[in-house]
């Protein structure tokens, strides 16, 4: 395969799906979604039946660290072989064009290999290709048991490229027309519509040589205002940032094993531009389940004088209030908690961003026992549902402007941890390609 060391990427040999498969219940959702509903995913299951599907590839994390486990990654493994031997997939060569539509936009990016050896998901990284939010470590070893003997990658993993001029996708897709078209149909549960087209070598090239422009160290350090002594970060992780911090420990793991030349040093991802119009920041929420104690008075004693707080009429009204505010003081949106609506406005924040804020609250809260356990959400109607619900709470927290990304990581290191999504539930990437690591 083609390696582009001085740029971290590799161009893949990706499997599709055969001819005649039923891509709608070929492609599913991202395994980390719907992590508290598990009705999506008996949804999902019962839809796609015992046609051929990434849902046997895959481990729901809903279903993570639960009865049954093992025997669900033995499966995975096996499904994995199964296809591979049968042909079910079939390899080709070369960068995929894709296209994602939904809610009246559309989401542009080029799937391609990412090195491991430029990345580094640990604090205070200043690799090639780096995390944009705290990795919990914790996290990555039920998730190596699945990868440890996977014959096959599938990437839910988006990685986001800063180019104002559009130099590297657009190109691509304004030449789609006369590309070879992959695939192009309608996603499950209303998810929308994906496409994806054969990169030929020119367009290859032409990327190659944009995503050089942009890792130039004089044209970075001008761009962030920085001196060329600065790191170069090229790819910033914007969804998947466990997933490629798995690929990476699994990678370690081997790579004393298996040498500098396998395939495991590299991870399918797709890249996309910071600058898409089709691309929007979504906020990811809070629920706390099983509350163990009084919240307002865990709140009261964390935040002191600097926490005020008052109640909101509706629902409306509170998430008017937190996307709308202005001045020093950071809103928080909390639905129940044992009241019904309640702004919380913190002085003197401990974080630039209401979520680092808060996520500093809710680490020792849990850890001291003050709830069972707790869930990142999108959207406003699943924190306010979830945090409604007897014993619950659900913190509702604002956006940030997605321009500001590279520079902030630049700047000061990582965010807080699940500090934003790119978009909501329905809108995250579906399983449709895959790569072999064997």
């Amino acid at each position: 395969m083609k390696t582009f060391h001085d740029i971290g990427i590799q161009i893949p040999q990706v499997y599709l799906p055969k001819r005649g498969i039923d891509l709608t219940r070929w492609a599913v959702i991202a395994c980390d979604q719907f992590t508290s509903q598990p009705e999506y995913w008996q949804e999902v299951e019962k839809f796609v039946g015992e046609t051929p599907s990434t849902f046997n590839l895959i481990l729901p994390e809903v279903y993570l660290e639960k009865p049954g486990e093992a025997e669900r990654i033995r499966d995975i493994q096996s499904a994995m072989r199964f296809y591979l031997e049968t042909e079910t997939v079939q390899p080709r060569d070369g960068l995929i064009y894709v296209e994602r539509s939904i809610a009246g936009k559309t989401r542009k990016g080029i799937l391609l290999c990412l090195d491991l050896e430029h990345y580094d998901y640990n604090k205070g990284s200043a690799s090639l290709i780096r995390a944009t939010e705290g990795t919990i470590v914790e996290r990555l070893p039920p998730r190596m048991k699945i990868r440890r003997g996977a014959a096959l990658e599938l990437p839910h993993i988006l990685v986001l490229i800063d180019d104002p001029a559009h130099t590297v996708i657009e190109p691509v897709g304004e030449a789609r027309q006369r590309l070879k078209r992959l695939y192009d149909f309608d996603l499950m549960l209303g998810s929308g519509h994906l496409s994806g087209y054969a990169v030929d070598e020119k367009l290859e090239a032409q990327v190659v040589e944009a995503l050089r422009g942009l890792a130039w160290p004089e044209a970075f350090a001008a761009k962030y205002g920085v001196g060329q002594d600065k790191p170069v970060l090229l790819f910033a992780m914007g969804d998947g940032n466990h997933s490629l911090a798995t690929a990476k420990a699994v990678w370690e793991e081997m790579k004393p094993r298996v040498g500098l030349e396998h395939p495991a040093r590299y991870a399918l991802v797709e890249i996309e531009n910071v600058h898409d119009d089709g691309l929007e920041f979504e906020p990811i929420h809070r629920v706390l389940f099983g509350l163990k104690r009084d919240l307002f008075g865990a709140l009261r004693d964390y935040f002191g004088s600097n926490l005020s707080y008052g109640p909101a009429t509706s629902a409306e009204e509170l998430i008017k209030a937190v996307d709308h505010a202005s001045g020093p003081e950071q809103p928080i949106g909390l639905f129940g908690g044992g009241k019904d609506f309640t702004l919380l406005k913190i002085a003197d924040p401990s974080s630039n961003l209401p979520v680092g804020t808060l996520q500093a609250f809710l680490d020792p809260f849990l850890k001291e026992g003050g709830a069972e356990r707790m869930d990142y959400v999108h959207g406003a109607e699943v924190v306010r549902a979830q945090g409604l619900l007897a014993s619950n709470a659900g913190f509702y927290v604002p956006g940030m402007d997605k321009s500001d990304l590279f520079k902030t990581v630049i700047l000061d290191g990582a965010l807080p941890r699940k500090t934003f999504s790119m978009g909501e539930a329905k809108e995250k990437r579906f399983y449709m390609e895959a790569r072999k690591i064997v």
